[in-house]
Order: C-alpha cells, then sequence, then structure tokens
C-alpha cells in the first residue's frame, strides 16, 4: 500500500466520524467507507458485506462494480476472504490468488480469472460482536502490521457507526412504544370517566367493564377506550358491572 501521510489519514477519519450524525444512511456510509479506502491503494478495489439477523452475509456496498462481483462470489461459491474473516473475526492479509486454489477451491480460480492478484480481507468487529467484512482485492502491494492496523481501524469505525445507528433505531422504537402505551393510558382514562358517568358506577368497575369488552372481543384495551372516547354519543353495550 501506498505511504499514507498523517495528514491524509487524519481527514479520512474525520470524514467517516462525520457521518455519524443525524440522518445515518447506512448505504451511502458504507459505499463512501470502500470509496475512501480503495482509495489508499494503488491498485485495489473494495468491498462490503454485512451479517443479516440470522448470521448470514450479504453484499452491502463495494468500490466497483468489479469489487460487487468478488463479494456476490464469495456468497455463491462459500468460501473466500471474507468469509474466513467473518468466522474467524481475525483480518486475513496478503493471500496471492493463484496459490489459493487449495484454501478456496470454488473463489480463487474465479477472482484470478477475473484479473485480480491478491486479496486481503478485515472482519467488522467490536469485541465479540462481529457484524461483517470488508475485501481488499486486486492490490499487487503487501501489507505490513501498519497498513493493516490502518484498515481494520476503518472497519472498527464502521462498526461504530453501525452499532450507533442501530442503537438510535432501537431507542427510536422504545421511545415510540413508550409514546404509545402512555397515549393509550390517557384514552382509557377519559374513557372510564365516560363510561362511570353514563353507567353511574365507580372508575374502577368502569374499567373493569371495559377490560372485559375487550377481552370478550379480542381486542387492545386502547383500541376500546378509544372508541368510546371517539364514539360518542354512542356507547358499545359493555355489559354489567
Amino acid at each position: 500500500m501506498t505511504t499514507v501521510s498523517a495528514e491524509r489519514l487524519a481527514t479520512l477519519f474525520v470524514e467517516v466520524a462525520d457521518t455519524l450524525v443525524d440522518e445515518f444512511d447506512v448505504v451511502e456510509f458504507l459505499q463512501m467507507l470502500t470509496q475512501r479506502v480503495a482509495d489508499l491503494f494503488d491498485t485495489g478495489e473494495v468491498g462490503l458485506m454485512l451479517a443479516d439477523h440470522r448470521g448470514r452475509l450479504t453484499f452491502m456496498a463495494a468500490s466497483n462494480e468489479s469489487a460487487r462481483l468478488l463479494e456476490l462470489f464469495q456468497l455463491q461459491y462459500g468460501d473466500g476472504p471474507c468469509l474466513d474473516a467473518f468466522r474467524t473475526a481475525r483480518p486475513v492479509t496478503n493471500v496471492n490468488l493463484d496459490a489459493a486454489t487449495d484454501k478456496w477451491p470454488r473463489f480463487a480460480p474465479q477472482a484470478a480469472r477475473a484479473g485480480f492478484q491478491s486479496v486481503h480481507a478485515f472482519p467488522l468487529r467490536l469485541r465479540k460482536e462481529v457484524l461483517g467484512a470488508m475485501g481488499v482485492f486486486g492490490s499487487t502491494a503487501e501489507l505490513d502490521d501498519s497498513d493493516t492496523l490502518i484498515v481494520q481501524s476503518l472497519a472498527d469505525v464502521a462498526v461504530i457507526g453501525l452499532l450507533q445507528e442501530r442503537a438510535i433505531r432501537r431507542g427510536e422504537i422504545l421511545t415510540s412504544q413508550l409514546q404509545g402505551a402512555l397515549n393509550s393510558r390517557i384514552i382509557i382514562e377519559q374513557a372510564k370517566g365516560i363510561v362511570a358517568q353514563a353507567r353511574g358506577v365507580s372508575p374502577d368497575d368502569a374499567f373493569t367493564l371495559i377490560r372485559d369488552f375487550a377481552r370478550r372481543h379480542n381486542r387492545r384495551l386502547g383500541e376500546v377506550a378509544g372508541s368510546i372516547v371517539t364514539g360518542l354519543p354512542a356507547l358499545p353495550d359493555l355489559g354489567n358491572p
């Protein structure tokens, strides 16, 4: 890999980190990452896979069409550097494709026929969690320990961004669920007051009527309360307290 200046690396890491803000777009972020990593190499192209909720890898981004095809080759044939990096959570570096037929009997010949000579792959990991893998294809330059650390660090930054995005979405879902519960509770209290006044019963008995009606008709409590609040002056036949 061509020596990368400290200034260029700093700029690259800042650019990657700058995407981890509002309106985070996972696909756009990963596409940018593959292009920036490819720019570090003279002749390399970069592809990236992510695991779904079942742990199955799927193609997500690539610096060009050739890298995309190599990622798809690995998924199709079930072998290749990215699959190894994902399974072992360790980088795979400096593998010559001409000598890798025993290692990857289906992927290596196909990649060599496509014009690539060497491959590297890096897990997208944080501690024990591995979310995917990033492959670098075609570069004839060997990676030393410093090069490997740089690319792995970029992959690690990507994982932080992905986990942050996942946490934000989970938080948004939880917030939405909590707000929905609060809204339902307010409506239920309103419905209790309406039924209590209409039926001349206590609020507790009114709640029992609403709850039992919901259970008998296999409906949500909040839904029945909402129909009572919005359906005035007609009230459903709730039965007896």
